[in-house]
């Protein structure tokens, strides 16, 4: 049985004529101890997905109007309240992106890490396990910087006590969303290092938001690409990386810069993500795709299995073998 299983799920903003539908039959699978990379542009449904895993968007304005979510085989929409506040920071908990916002800026690290321990764990909610936890995400000197207060710190510094206060609870499954933005390259290859150190000691789940393709490469198991609600492309992280099946997840990798190649300009995908609520007919991405046909904006593709382990939401995702036939 998977840790985490997402069948369907449907989640609208809004009513009447003006529904919006964010997730539009997202489908997932996650093992335990394995890492799986949800990725997409600004727009595409990710945080809402991720969020909505210990249903953390609030209903309303959300509406689940179709699907299921299954941590250990159990439905997180079926759960109560209490069953929820049980899951969230302990079963699965969340690292969210920009920790200086994330933090609470009147309290020392060391108390904002202690009140997740005495939620879930209170027997060992005390200084020195706030040490050891600060040692664990790579924090120097742990001793004197439970004392510090969020400001003091650098943003990789802040992103690391994050980690540390997700940890304490011993999750079996991290949600990292976006953990490297507003972080400098360098501090994002710590981060992402960190988070692959992490996963081998603790032997937890990761479940990986971001835009970038380039930093998935040697972290994920499976990668899973998201457009405008629906995810276009599934697999195990090499293959679609190096040969990608989608158009979309094609423009995604072609946007990644190469060091070691000099270009004129960078490779950009033209467009916008269509907003929920106006997304074009038939293909959602056929207005930005540059290998679209004229049925691409009459019927909606379904993800399809084209491959063993592969998944693509695209008729045409063997381009060479239509364009011999």
């Amino acid at each position: 049985m998977p840790l985490l299983e997402i069948k369907n799920l449907q989640i609208e903003f809004g009513s009447g004529l003006s529904v919006a539908r964010a997730a539009d039959g997202v489908s997932l699978m996650l093992e335990a101890g394995k890492t799986l990379c949800l990725v997409g542009e600004s727009g595409s449904g990710k945080s809402v997905t991720a969020l909505s895993i210990a249903k953390l968007v609030p209903a309303p304005p959300a509406h689940y109007v179709g699907g299921e979510i299954l941590l250990e085989g159990r439905d997180v929409l079926k759960m109560s309240s209490r069953e929820l506040r049980e899951i969230r920071g302990g079963l699965v908990s969340y690292v969210f992106q920009e920790p200086g916002a994330s933090l609470n800026p009147v309290f020392r690290i060391g108390a904002q890490i202690k009140e997740s321990l005495k939620y879930h764990r209170p027997a060992v909610a005390n200084d020195a396990e706030v040490i050891r936890l600060l040692k664990l995400v790579g924090i120097p000197a742990p001793e004197s910087r439970l004392k510090n207060y969020p400001h003091e710190m650098s943003g990789g510094m802040q992103q690391r006590v994050m980690l540390a206060m997700a940890l304490a609870s011993q999750p079996k499954l991290l949600v990292a969303d976006e953990p490297t933005t507003a972080l400098d390259v360098t501090i994002q290859a710590q981060i992402i290092e960190l988070l692959r150190d992490l996963r081998r000691q603790l032997g937890m789940a990761v479940l990986l938001i971001t835009h970038n393709l380039g930093i998935v490469g040697d972290l994920a198991d499976d990668v899973a690409v998201m457009y405008a609600g629906q995810i276009v492309e599934h697999g195990p992280v090499r293959e679609v990386i190096q040969r990608p099946l989608h158009p979309y997840t094609q423009a995604l990798i072609q946007s990644v810069p190469e060091l070691d190649t000099e270009v004129a300009c960078l490779t950009a995908i033209p467009g916008t993500v269509p907003l929920p609520g106006a997304y074009p007919s038939g293909c959602r991405f056929h207005p930005r795709c540059p290998k679209a046909r004229p049925d691409c904006s009459q019927a909606a593709p379904d993800l399809s299995q084209v491959e063993p382990q592969r998944w693509a939401r695209c008729p045409y995702w063997n381009w060479k073998a239509n364009a011999l036939a």
